[in-house]
This record gives structure tokens, sequence and C-alpha cells, in this order.
């Protein structure tokens, strides 16, 4: 199960404050365990991981198995949010870095659309299908919302012109609302497989539902083992005790923020493997604690590159942020460093080591300058990058994160400040209905 290391905050944090975040986060423990607290209705995620049957996990690999026997090699994931991005955290953590490159065709590969306005992206994702055997899983709760909207517009002519409407039937999957929506009224016609976004698990909540289950199966990654590391921490983390992961996460960045100002957190992970799974982390975070005025700004460095960028300002920069480290505490593939006649390099002191010690030692080194230089340091640890390891990681965060809201006193599962920036999009694009928010708005421009 996912460890957490707090040490690195004992020179900032007194033991007493920290108690007293710990005993706030036992009580929102109890809030979120018994479902009494602000949102309560969006806690479907929480039994998500024993719910999960054979035969749903049988008709993901069915699609997968389906499409590859017609050669498709392309799939299209369309969706924003948390629509695409756990799905997308975990196929770039559990594919190979360079997968592409080598040519590697084990299952289809799954790139994704829907989550941008980008006229350039979309274009040039016309040319990659131009040249390949394409499907789709579109995934949106209304199919109105504007980015996946315009995307699956595009996609689906494509499909359709390329192999007609009845093979296309074959080719798109949706997964929608159960009853209501443009998207679950088109699957109706045009006969679309579809599956459901449960009512009670909001987008960023849902990479253990179809929105994160389907895409992953599709690209050819143990779905299985996955709920699997989810199951484990769910059993784990269902336990209220002081020593729980999730409470001693959530009140110590409570502590930091509320005792000593530190109002950015920064995820720092030493493989780029786990790239996605930060910005999944920045969306859980930053939507769910990020409202009344409160919450900790969520921010993320990919080391040990961002060193030689963002190490400065974090070493040095003005003393707003902690950082949480993911450590990964061993690697799955060897490379040992040989010695060299001429050791022009000066790198002959690391002869027979393997590179992930060094690795191990920059990341150790980093968290203790960081300290003095007055960045308090925790760490969430797993033990490889495989699918139980990131199943048990991703329900980690999701159930720390309902706790660190509870205690910060916010709703940890509604997003009132998304719809801001749509109604002043639709205005200026003149939707019907918005006359007057369209004239509003360009008087100010």
């Amino acid at each position: 199960m996912v460890r957490v290391d707090v040490k690195g905050c004992a020179s900032f944090v007194q033991e007493a404050d920290y108690a007293k975040y710990v005993t706030k986060a036992l009580d929102a423990f109890d809030v979120l365990k018994n479902e009494t607290g602000a949102g309560n209705d969006f806690l479907g995620w929480k039994k998500l991981p024993r719910q999960i049957t054979e035969r749903e996990l049988h008709q993901y690999e069915s699609i997968r198995d389906k499409w590859v026997k017609k050669g498709v090699d392309l799939v299209i994931a369309i969706g924003i949010g948390g629509s695409y991005l756990g799905a997308k955290c975990v196929i770039e953590a559990l594919s190979h870095n360079f997968a592409r490159q080598l040519k590697r065709k084990d299952a289809p590969e799954v790139v994704f659309a829907g989550n941008n306005l980008s006229e350039e992206y979309l274009a040039e994702l016309m040319d990659l299908a131009a040249e390949r055997n394409v499907a789709c899983i579109v995934i949106s709760k209304s199919g109105t919302t504007t980015e996946p909207a315009v995307a699956f517009r595009v996609v689906k002519q494509l499909i359709e012109s390329r192999y007609g409407k009845a093979e296309a039937a074959d080719r798109i999957v949706a997964i929608t609302d159960a009853h209501k929506g443009a998207l679950k009224t088109l699957s109706t016609q045009e006969n679309y497989e579809t599956f459901v976004v449960p009512d009670n698990v909001g987008g960023r909540f849902s990479v253990l539902t179809p929105v994160g289950l389907l895409p992953i199966c599709v690209a050819g990654f143990d779905i299985k083992a996955l709920v699997e590391g989810a199951q484990d921490a769910m059993k784990g983390l269902g336990i209220k005790s002081d020593k729980n992961p999730a409470v001693i996460y959530a009140a110590m960045r409570n502590c930091l923020l509320t005792e000593l100002g530190k109002s950015t957190e920064i995820l720092v992970n030493y493989n780029p493997k786990l790239t996605f799974v930060a910005e999944w982390w920045k969306q859980l975070y930053g939507e769910s604690e990020g409202k009344d005025g409160k919450g900790i700004f969520p921010a993320s460095v990919n080391n040990t590159a961002d060193l030689h960028s963002m190490g400065q300002f974090i070493q040095e920069g003005s003393r707003l942020m902690f950082e949480t480290v993911l450590h990964v505490e061993r690697a799955q593939r060897s490379v040992v460093i040989e010695a060299d006649p001429q050791d022009l390099d000066q790198l002959n002191f690391l002869a027979g080591k393997h590179v992930e010690h060094c690795n191990h030692m920059a990341e150790l080194g980093t968290v203790l300058a960081h300290i003095d230089g007055g960045v308090p340091q925790m760490q969430v640890c797993i033990e490889k990058v495989d699918a139980f390891n990131l199943g048990g990681l991703l329900y980690f965060f999701e159930f720390a994160c309902g706790i660190s809201a509870y205690v910060l006193g916010v709703n940890p599962f509604n997003q009132p400040g998304v719809e801001a920036y749509k109604k002043n999009m639709f205005a200026l694009l003149e939707k019907p209905g918005y006359e007057e928010a369209t004239k509003a708005i360009k008087e100010r421009l």
C-alpha cells in the first residue's frame, strides 16, 4: 500500500500543531466514511474498486478484441478534464517511453482529443487518422460540452465518411449519462455501444469507471491489476487511525497551509512515466479544494530535469511552497554504469552502480537541500510503477482529497467556478440564447 513519510516537515512544524490537524483529519475521515458532508451525493467513487465485476472487465476486453480483429490501430478517446486525465495518466505511466518510435503494435494506440480547442491540434490529428485504421471512444455526460462536442463532430464525420454509417456504429463507443443528454440520444439513434458515467461519481474521480477503464484496456494494459491495487488501498485506507496514510497526508498539508502559510504544493517525480499522474493530481486537488477563496495551489515538477530550471526558485525563491515527492522504491529495468578507461567525464566513481541508484541519491540530495532552503518535504511512496501500484496510488489521492477538503472546510465534489469561462465564451461565439450577454461582453472589449 502507499506509504506517506512526513519526516521532512519535522523541522518546520510543531508536534502539537500537527497533532491538532491529525484530530481534524480524523474527524473529516468520519465525515467522508459516514457520508455526512457537503457533496455526499457524489461519493460513488469510494466503493468502486469492490463493485467492478469480472463481467464488466470482460466487456472492455471484448471491445478491444473486436477492434483488434478489425485491424484498428488508432483509438481516439474524446473527453476533457476528468474524462481524459485519468486514462491518460495510467496509459502514459504504463507505456514504454519510446513505444511509438519502436513501432510496437501489441494493442491500438490511444490518443486524446476534445481536451482543447486548438485548430492545429485537431487538423494534425486528422493527418494521423488519415493514415491509420480508426475507432473512437467519446466521453461526455451531456454531449454538449464544447471542446469534446467539437472534436466528436469532426471525428464522427471522418469515421462515417470512411467506413459508412453502419460500420461507424461498430467503431464508436459512447460513455455518457444513463438516461438523458445529447450523446445518449445520439447513441440510441446510431446504435453505439454505450457505457454509463455513474451519477454519483464526478469526472475527476472517474478513473475506475468506464471513463478510465475502457481506454486503458483498449491500450493493452492490465485493468484487473489496476482495480486490485485500488481494492488493496481501499481496504487499508478505510481504517480510522492516525497511521492511515490518507489521514497523515491530509493533516500535514492543511497544517503547512494554515500554520505556516504554505499555499503551494509541488508534486515532484523522478520518473518521466509519472508526468501525467501529476497532471491528473493537479485537477483532482485544484478542482476539489480551490473554491470559497481557499485551497492549496497544486503545481508539479519533473526531476531531475526541472532542477535545472524550477530548481533555483524552489531552492531560493519566495517561501510559499512545500513539496510532496512521489518516491518509487525500485525500477523495473536495469542499466549499470560501466567503467571507461579514459574517464574524461570523471564518472568512474559510479562504475558498477545502477542508474536508478544515482536517481535516488539525486532525490535524497534534493530533499535535504530543499529542507535547508526552507521547503518542507513529504514523501508518497510506492513500490514500483505498475498497474497494481498505480491503482493504489490513484485511490489514495482520491480518498485523501476528500479528507483534506473537509478539513479545509469546502465541498470536495462541486466545481462552480468552471462555468464562468463558458458563459463568456458562449457570449463571444454568439450562441443562441446569449444575445444580451453577447451585447454586454462586446461593450467591454
